[in-house]
């Protein structure tokens, strides 16, 4: 049989019809992945190609504090290639960045795990903005940070009930507009309900980052499929906007007037349109990043209304990110006592390629379990990425509900 040869038209149909990466597995529990970029303009004498940017989340990001990683061109070819390896557990987003430009990067972001995260977070918050999803991947869309973004799950990840096998229908979420006096701004909020069989008795999840789960990745499909299954009782599920960063940055990281907001604004607003439980055992808030951090704010402090929290990723290294301390806020509240929480059922979830974050989360834990909450604490193979936290999202609801 005569060999393809690279960047023929059949080689690229053959790489089109693996839908993404090749994948080929290595040692137990090790996974050899290749990228692929055809490069529209042809081979490296017609285009003005001169890197080709894999971001990769969790493992070539500035979270791992690697120097950036570019695709290599196959000389004499319009095909672009770089191979890694990864755990077969793993799961996560990529995206590419073509550029034509070879100083995209100060000097100082290629000095290895040395490399200064500063001039990394630089380079890449001006290169994202140019990014592309992999054309071999259908499995794509637009990321939390606003471009697009392809999906990779290896061989041996952990199933994502709901995602797996969506519902095809669901009652259409209401998106209304809540007026905020206490602070003085207005956004949208997504209310979705999964059944009217005994509405008196449904339980109620509030999602931050509300704006991602209704339009980014609707979360909707998911959560009707698990509903249909069992796995997931009839609900009421509020998801909030967070109008933009700057709104975010102020209002997620431990902030009495967005929560104090929630209970005298929001959620009595709510309440002349539709009904649930009103039990803190029932009650949940889910957020990732610094929504993770404001779930378990709200969580410690009025366990009266919300008394199950779901963080993920959780930013428990504010208000300082410093990598030596790994003792945010929170954490520091309560080893000293300042806090002393009543009990709540908390699921608790962060991935092994976050570094800092996965530092203060495994901080967090023990303080939390001294405490007598009820705690789940999941590691996952992942890193600050929305793939990981859909499955963390639906197992984290499934487990503090069954549990209540």
């Amino acid at each position: 049989m005569s060999r393809i040869e690279p960047g023929s038209e059949a080689w690229w149909q053959e790489k089109s019809r693996e839908g993404g990466p090749t994948v080929t597995s290595g040692e137990p529990g090790s996974c050899s992945v290749t990228f692929w970029w055809r490069d529209p303009a042809g081979d490296e004498n017609a285009s003005d190609i001169k890197r080709v940017w894999i971001y990769i989340t969790g493992v070539t990001d500035h979270h791992q504090r690697s120097q950036p990683q570019s695709l290599t061109r196959l000389p004499g070819t319009d095909v672009w290639q770089w191979q890694t390896q990864l755990g077969s557990q793993w799961r996560g987003t990529y995206c590419l960045i073509p550029s034509a430009s070879e100083e995209d990067f100060p000097a100082a972001a290629f000095e290895g795990f040395r490399a200064d995260r500063t001039a990394l977070r630089e380079g890449w918050r001006k290169l994202l903005p140019q990014a592309i999803a992999d054309p071999l991947n259908p499995d794509s869309w637009k990321g939390g940070r606003g471009h697009p973004v392809s999906a990779l799950h290896l061989p041996d990840s952990p199933v994502q009930a709901g995602w797996d096998n969506p519902a095809k229908e669901w009652q259409t979420p209401q998106c209304i507009t809540w007026h905020s006096k206490r602070l003085g701004n207005q956004r949208r909020v997504w209310v979705f309900t999964t059944g009217e069989n005994k509405p008196d008795e449904r339980p109620l999840a509030i999602l931050l980052d509300g704006q991602f789960w209704a339009e980014s990745l609707p979360v909707w499909p998911a959560l009707q499929a698990q509903t249909n299954a069992g796995e997931l009782p009839e609900a009421v599920y509020v998801l909030i906007d967070v109008i933009d960063i700057q709104h975010r940055s102020k209002e997620l990281p431990c902030n009495p007037d967005f929560w104090l907001a929630v209970q005298e604004e929001l959620l009595p607003q709510l309440r002349e349109k539709t009904c649930w439980r009103q039990d803190p055992q029932t009650t949940v808030v889910a957020g990732q990043s610094f929504g993770g951090l404001s779930a378990m704010y709200a969580g410690l402090h009025w366990p009266e209304t919300f008394g199950c929290v779901l963080s993920q990723s959780g930013s428990y290294w504010w208000p300082k990110r410093d990598p030596q301390a790994q003792d945010g806020l929170l954490i520091r509240q309560l080893a000293d006592g300042t806090i002393k929480p009543e009990p709540l059922r908390i699921y608790l979830e962060a991935g092994f390629r976050e570094p800092l974050i996965y530092q203060v989360n495994q901080n967090l834990y023990p303080l939390l379990q001294q405490t007598q909450q009820a705690v789940f604490w999941r590691q996952v193979d992942g890193g600050h990425d929305a793939l990981c936290w859909r499955g963390g999202l639906i197992d984290g609801l499934s487990w503090l509900w069954q549990s209540a």
